[in-house]
């Protein structure tokens, strides 16, 4: 079986995994189940200095499940998505600024797909100040409220909305802006996620409009109370990014936000999708 060297990064979320070389990412058969069981305890896999090829990442991300392919267009390798404020490197960079907030990929899918099960991500340039990724354990986020907390909580449901997540970056959209915003649909979610493992989570972010038959101003205060809590800055781990770094998270149990960096900064990062089957339930 094969074993992985892990150091802790915190208490509540991240690792960094020491040992690995591209090398050893293409040869070792094991490595996939143990990067899957290593990101349930953990959340957050840091691979420094690892200097993977856009090839090599695809072909290692296809060995935690299967990926996602839909974005072909935007970079030579199929599988990679480039992260970057270029437009002439990713057409869709304006959406992208929403990023700077926390969140969870595939809240509002275009149409009934799973939430992404995890993601890869590259450094390829680096910005000069800010564009650090930070994580949020959002398992912990529910383990660490009270009984009567979760019980309550347990009930609610939320709607989730690109609209939501895009005006926090254009608070005063043009018609053409929240035209495009609207043609999203729509997706309720239960607040609580008990997930296939009997582990439970909260689902927030910036994509979480408004509570279910609750006053709009309280809904959304709770919203953001829940997600003061499960940010609070002894449960996030910051990841200082240098070229050639590679970041694994478990994207249904963690929350992530890139730190804000200039417009014309160089940072790229290229990332890898793992498509998930499991419904928010």
């Amino acid at each position: 079986m094969s074993l992985l060297t892990i150091n802790k990064l915190t208490s509540s979320v991240g690792a960094e995994v020491v040992g690995v070389d591209p090398d050893r990412l293409a040869t070792d058969g094991g490595l996939g189940a143990a990067v899957l069981d290593a990101l349930e305890d953990n959340g957050v896999l840091v691979f420094h200095d690892l200097n993977l090829s856009p090839e090599a990442q695809v072909a290692f991300a296809e060995r935690l499940g299967q990926i996602d392919r839909s974005a072909d267009g935007h970079h030579p390798v199929s599988g990679i998505y480039p992260i970057t404020l270029d437009k002439s490197k990713n057409s869709a960079a304006e959406y992208l600024k929403a990023t700077f907030d926390w969140h969870i990929d595939g809240c509002t899918p275009m149409g009934d797909e799973c939430p992404q099960k995890a993601t890869v991500l590259s450094a390829v340039q680096v910005a000069a100040t800010g564009g650090e990724t930070e994580f949020a354990n959002s398992y912990a986020a529910y383990e660490t409220l009270s009984d009567a907390e979760q019980k309550h909580y347990a009930t609610l449901r939320v709607v989730h909305s690109l609209e939501a997540s895009q005006r926090r970056v254009y608070p005063n959209p043009t018609e053409d802006q929240l035209s495009r915003w609207k043609s999203r649909a729509t997706h309720e979610h239960p607040l609580v996620w008990t997930h296939r493992s009997g582990r439970k989570s909260l689902v927030l972010g910036a994509s979480a409009d408004y509570i279910v038959g609750m006053d709009l101003a309280e809904g959304r205060a709770l919203l953001d109370e829940l997600l003061a809590h499960a940010t609070a800055p002894g449960r996030v781990y910051s990841h200082q990014w240098s070229v050639g770094d590679t970041v694994i998270w478990d994207n249904q149990g963690v929350l992530h936000r890139a730190a804000p960096y200039e417009p014309n900064s160089p940072r790229e990062m290229l990332r890898t999708t793992v498509l998930g089957d499991e419904p928010i339930q």
